[in-house]
């Protein structure tokens, strides 16, 4: 996402989201909606239970990637996405599966219109580039 983008360029979407609560909250709600829809099944399938850790990881890993503290890479080192996923067959359907998710977390969780779009095209190709199959 360049900072053009941004509703209000001097500030991170981190700071615009809120802060720790409010991305917090976006991925916890990523999961639940991962956990409970029957569109993201086969993506759920995917993912170890219980789902905590992984949780944890991705408000860590969103925390830095939003322009807030870098928590993942604190603990994990640099996010390497891709190859940290290369274990997983990733196709288009799942790609598919998770920005569903995350574009109805999104949805739920960023009432500013314009930051909820510029987050979801910002993960978008993020989430393509995830595709090894």
């Amino acid at each position: 996402m360049s900072i053009s983008e941004h509703p209000c360029p001097e500030r991170t979407p981190y700071q615009l989201l809120g802060g720790e609560k409010a991305v917090r909250q976006l991925a916890n709600r990523f999961y639940d909606i991962m956990a409970t829809d029957p569109k993201a099944a086969e993506l759920l399938a995917i993912h170890p239970q219980p789902m905590d850790s992984i949780r944890q990881r991705f408000f860590e890993f969103l925390s830095g990637w939003l322009g807030g503290p870098g928590l993942f890479e604190q603990k994990y080192g640099h996010p390497r996405l891709r190859a940290r996923h290369l274990s997983f067959t990733v196709n288009a359907s799942l790609r598919d599966q998770w920005m569903y998710c995350m574009e109805k977390a999104l949805a739920d969780e960023v009432k500013n219109p314009q930051l909820r779009k510029s987050l979801y095209n910002a993960f978008a190709p993020l989430a393509t580039h995830m595709i090894n199959q």
